[in-house]
Formats: structure tokens, C-alpha cells, sequence
């Protein structure tokens, strides 16, 4: 998956072929905000100015705008599932928050 961020946002991008352009889309917020150029070096720029003119049309009209993530997620688990996690994160002397975030980030980090 390619990515970009700025000021907090993150966008995913992709090659369209059907406009032979690459696009890209702020992920994480409820508002659609979309970019696209020729280029990376015009990507990145139409992606900056998408995210510079959405929170400057947030701030005319008054209102905030979406943040992209809070850092907080629910998570359900089996129990036993559940169980076991806790016990590997002791084990390696974490919080089972903590360990977690730790795994997520490691599994992040192979699949970029």
C-alpha cells in the first residue's frame, strides 16, 4: 500500500489507469478529499493543497474538521484468544496494551 501524510493526514494512492494519472484519497476522516497528479513530485503537491484547503474551509465555515485518528480502538477477542495475549505480553514483562501496539506495528511495518 503507498501512503502519504501531512499536517496529521494520511492519504492512500494508486495508479488510475483509466485516467493514467495517480490518485490519491485522505483515509481516516468522514469527509472526501481527493487528489491526483502526473507525477509524485505533483501528487504530493495537489495532496498538500487538498488538505491546506480543506482545513481552511473548515476554519471559514467554522466548524473542525475530522481528525484523522484518535489512537483509541475497541478490540473483541475470544477469550481464550484473549487470554493468551495477556500472558505473552507478562511474559515479556508489557501491558497487554502496550505488547499489542507492538505486534500491530511490527505487522504495519512488513506489509508497507
Amino acid at each position: 500500500m503507498n501512503t502519504m501524510e501531512y499536517k496529521g493526514f494520511s492519504a492512500r494512492v494508486e495508479y488510475s489507469e483509466s485516467d493514467g494519472c495517480i490518485v490519491g484519497h485522505v483515509a481516516g476522516i468522514r469527509d472526501v478529499i481527493g487528489f491526483h497528479g502526473e507525477s509524485v513530485a505533483e501528487l504530493r503537491a495537489a495532496f498538500e493543497e487538498a488538505v491546506d484547503d480543506y482545513l481552511a474551509t473548515c476554519e471559514k465555515l467554522g466548524r473542525a474538521p475530522n481528525k484523522p485518528y484518535s489512537g483509541q480502538f475497541r478490540l473483541r477477542l475470544a477469550p481464550g484468544l484473549h487470554a493468551r495475549a495477556a500472558m505473552l505480553a507478562e511474559a515479556h514483562g508489557k501491558s497487554l496494551n502496550t505488547w499489542v501496539s507492538e505486534v500491530i506495528e511490527k505487522s504495519v511495518s512488513v506489509a508497507a
